[in-house]
């Protein structure tokens, strides 16, 4: 027999074999199932509302803004709104931005690294959003100078969700809720990645906090405060303690990048894997403490589980580095001798109760930042 066509004939009885048992044992594929948004028939407000007059104090209003090609506007946080809760804006719509960003947790992930569509997980800690419109750069080491680009890089990213824009796009295109809500945003139903950025960012922008205890409290002098918080309020304001100076304004952060002791030495280079200088390692951005008792873990690694583990870096396990905040240092100067403030455990307590006082329950709890898919 001619070998040739013995291998043929075998192939074929096998593809034969393979669609029979195809045409009888059908593979599941499971369908895309569309989930309409939950939308108010009135947009919710995302623009009008007065930041109380302590916001104004410390230069805190010249920070970061809106950018003017994309003013935030009512029809366009509710497209954001919808685009970061949408779990068709990954690979395998398994995630959404709102999956490791979430409400109740002050829109931080309660995980020491946030999982991404395979299963893998972030180099870093989700960084909790409030108050960006006074951001000037994102991410831990400010590797984005705008929110508009960098609400397109999660989405983008290999491990977090695994599209490409191109491929953003088509999905996008392919949802029947979303022409409308484009047209409502922009004024046509056209669907590109520059405007679905512009609409995250707006609704990421919207994510204000100005109403917390402490807010309320800066309005009668402190009077409503209890003995605990206030003696947590002078310990987290003090000359000696510091706080204030990484921690400031009445967003409670700062947008310089710095060095706070960590580590002898970073794994992770923070600022400097970006600048490729030495005299920035271990460099990261000072988050906001607005929400930071919902926000744990905590730094951007995730490594402290408790704001007692925090606090307890700064009593005693500030370290060593060349590039040691100068304002963490005995000396007053940068890379100087750790300065610890041996807290006691009173202290500790007072600063827990004060740090409490920033949670804003109005915030967390406000149904126009919350996922309109449930």
């Amino acid at each position: 027999m001619n070998i040739r066509l013995f291998i043929c004939g075998m192939l074929l009885v096998s593809i034969v074999a393979c669609r029979k048992s195809e045409e009888e044992d059908p593979v599941d594929v499971p369908e895309v199932v569309i989930q309409y948004p939950d939308l108010p028939n009135k947009l919710y407000n995302y623009t009008s509302f007065t930041w109380p007059g302590h916001f104004d104090m410390d230069g805190l209003g010249s920070m970061g803004g809106e950018p003017d090609d994309n003013p935030t506007t009512d029809a366009g946080a509710t497209l954001g709104r919808v685009l970061f809760y949408d779990k068709n804006l990954s690979i395998n719509r398994t995630i959404s931005c709102g999956s490791c960003h979430q409400q109740s947790h002050g829109f931080a992930d309660p995980n020491p690294k946030s999982m991404g569509h395979g299963g893998g997980f972030t180099k870093r800690n989700a960084s909790h959003l409030v108050n960006l419109v006074y951001g000037e750069h994102f991410f831990w080491d400010g590797l984005s100078p705008s929110l508009e680009q960098q609400v397109l890089m999660p989405i983008q990213d290999n491990v977090e969700m695994g599209l490409t824009l191109g491929q953003m796009v088509s999905r996008l295109q392919s949802l029947p809720y979303y022409p409308s809500l484009f047209s409502a945003a922009f004024g046509s139903e056209q669907i590109t990645a520059n405007r679905t950025a512009h609409a995250l960012a707006q609704f990421v922008r919207s994510i204000v906090s100005y109403q917390t205890r402490y807010d309320q409290a800066v309005a009668n002098d402190f009077t409503s405060f209890i003995p605990l918080e206030w003696e947590g309020k002078s310990i987290f304001f003090n000359t000696d303690t510091k706080c204030d100076q990484c921690h400031t304004t009445a967003n409670f952060f700062s947008n310089d990048r710095m060095n706070d002791g960590l580590d002898m030495q970073y794994l992770d280079p923070g600022l400097g894997g970006l600048t490729m200088n030495a005299a920035d390692n271990g460099k990261f951005k000072v988050p906001s403490l607005r929400n930071v008792m919902l926000t744990a873990p905590y730094m951007h690694d995730g490594r402290f589980a408790t704001i007692e583990e925090v606090i307890g870096h700064y009593s005693d396990g500030v370290q060593a580095h060349p590039n040691l905040d100068m304002r963490l240092t005995l000396e007053g100067v940068t890379g100087g001798t750790p300065a610890h403030q041996g807290f006691s455990p009173d202290q500790v307590v007072a600063l827990k109760a004060f740090l409490a006082t920033l949670t804003d329950e109005a915030m967390i709890n406000d149904p126009k930042y919350s996922d309109p898919f449930q």
